[in-house]
């Protein structure tokens, strides 16, 4: 008879460092999603946070293909009549570039409560400087 391994919530904490120099937004982001919801891990568990952190720097430098430098676009709404604005990927990486990066993964990440709190364990920086050298976080390469 086969039995369901159930996993129990993890105490430890993973601590990841990515670059994003030059590398492409929507493969880094899936790579990141992929990470932060624990399916590298052989004990995955679709509902469970398995307390991966991962800190990604240098968001400034954030590669797109094609024309999307110029032509994507970023929607937002006011909720009022004639309340809608957009700005191009040029205009938001100069103003804020980290949230280039936040709307890609957060995209990617299951909605719900999981998904918020997956949120919160990404943490963005626009250049190579962070403050979290004391949790001695890995480098991982992405491709």
């Amino acid at each position: 008879m086969n039995k369901t391994y159930v996993l129990k919530q993890q105490r430890c904490n993973q601590w990841y460092i990515i670059d994003a120099k030059n590398k492409n937004l929507g493969r880094l982001s899936s790579k990141i999603a992929h990470l932060l919801k624990g399916k590298d891990s052989k004990l995955y568990t679709p509902y469970i946070n398995h307390k991966v952190y991962i800190v990604l720097i240098n968001s400034k430098l954030v590669n797109v293909t094609g024309k999307k430098f110029f032509n994507k676009n970023y929607k937002k709404h006011s909720g009022y009549p004639g309340g809608l604005k957009t700005k191009t990927f040029n205009d938001i990486l100069h103003q804020k570039p980290n949230m280039i990066l936040e709307k890609a993964i957060k995209g990617m990440l299951p909605k719900g409560i999981l998904g918020r709190q997956l949120f919160r364990q990404l943490k963005i920086y626009p250049n190579n400087h962070h403050l979290h050298a004391s949790q001695k976080p890995q480098i991982i390469s992405v491709i």
